[in-house]
């Protein structure tokens, strides 16, 4: 017997632009025929512009029900108990920037041809394209730093988009998995001072608002969201002065979202540098200018002015004469 009520959880979370919209498409199409969908996700665009019906659910409950024709996707973060982010991408400005070179990366863009991705100090980089086409790969690049085509001028920190995989350390405490890329500082006659320790951890605990009355509980007992924080904790906690961040918000709450959003802003106007991976095309609007991967190379470098969803998509999809 055909399903008549699909449950779709994230469904989303790991899947490219051009996917996205096929699946979403489908589901409109299975809604058309009589089909009932259950679309749970933190995407606000994909819930505004898919469902017919939105329910808005906060610390298992539910506070908001209403037709999605009547939500904008300020009321929509209104509804959840926060407060709508309005620093879009072009408030941000680089204080104190200067010109010097954080990073540089030398590699393929068409064939026979070479192109340096660079990055400065306090900007923040975005890299873009398609799922899968070398985005990561540089990211772990810089953070290797291998020689004879990656130059990285200062130390670096990375946090990792599949945190069960790549991230927390599950039997360690939230205290600990913060600490861990920075314990080197925080040794005294060959020991860890355990109170500098816990006053780090307790800091990014008030700037990140994570979510826990004790540091020294398990990370495991996080939820997703706060588990992402505990990670951004870790990067941003260290001395690094390159961040790396591997499409880390993936199914994370719009609320987490504007937090670290804001906390990155800051650090790149303090002159940190962020080398950005995002499968989110609202993010972007963070950065200064991206770098559009397609088959492995940069396929385009888009100046701030010029990141706009039509360009990253062009430059996704073009194929060269």
């Amino acid at each position: 017997m055909p399903a008549r009520l699909v449950i779709l959880d994230e469904p989303t979370s790991s899947l490219d632009a051009k996917v996205t919209g096929q699946l979403l498409a489908f589901v409109r199409a299975f809604a058309a025929t009589g089909g009932s969908t259950v679309l749970i996700s933190h995407l606000l665009g994909e819930i505004l512009s898919t469902a017919d019906r939105v329910v808005v659910m906060r610390d298992g409950r539910v506070v908001a029900e209403r037709p999605a024709r009547e939500l904008t996707r300020d009321s929509l973060v209104a509804a959840m108990g926060h407060l709508p982010d309005t620093t879009d991408g072009q408030a941000h400005v680089r204080v104190g920037r200067t010109t010097d070179q954080a990073l540089r990366v030398r590699t393929r863009s068409r064939p026979g041809e070479t192109i340096t991705m660079a990055a400065h100090e306090g900007e923040i980089v975005g890299l873009a394209g398609l799922s899968g086409h070398g985005q990561t790969a540089m990211l772990l690049r810089v953070f290797e730093g291998r020689r004879g085509d990656a130059d990285v001028f200062g130390s670096v920190a990375m946090v990792a988009g599949d945190r069960q995989t790549d991230g927390v350390f599950p039997l360690w405490s939230i205290r600990r998995n913060i600490s861990i890329a920075s314990l080197g500082g925080m040794l005294h006659r060959g020991l860890i001072d355990e109170g500098a320790e816990t006053r780090l951890a307790a800091t990014w605990r008030d700037r990140l608002s994570i979510g826990t009355p004790d540091m020294g509980n398990p990370i495991l007992s996080l939820s997703g969201g706060n588990q992402q924080k505990a990670l951004f904790a870790r990067a941003l906690g260290s001395s690094a002065d390159i961040i790396l961040m591997d499409d880390p918000m993936r199914g994370v709450d719009v609320g987490t979202k504007q937090e670290v959003y804001s906390i990155i802003r800051a650090e790149a106007a303090r002159g940190r540098t962020f080398l950005w991976y995002t499968t989110e095309m609202d993010e972007l609007d963070h950065c200064d200018h991206v770098y559009v991967f397609r088959d492995g190379v940069i396929a385009a470098d888009l100046p701030r002015g010029a990141v706009t969803e039509d360009a990253v998509l062009h430059a996704s999809f073009r194929v060269e004469a």
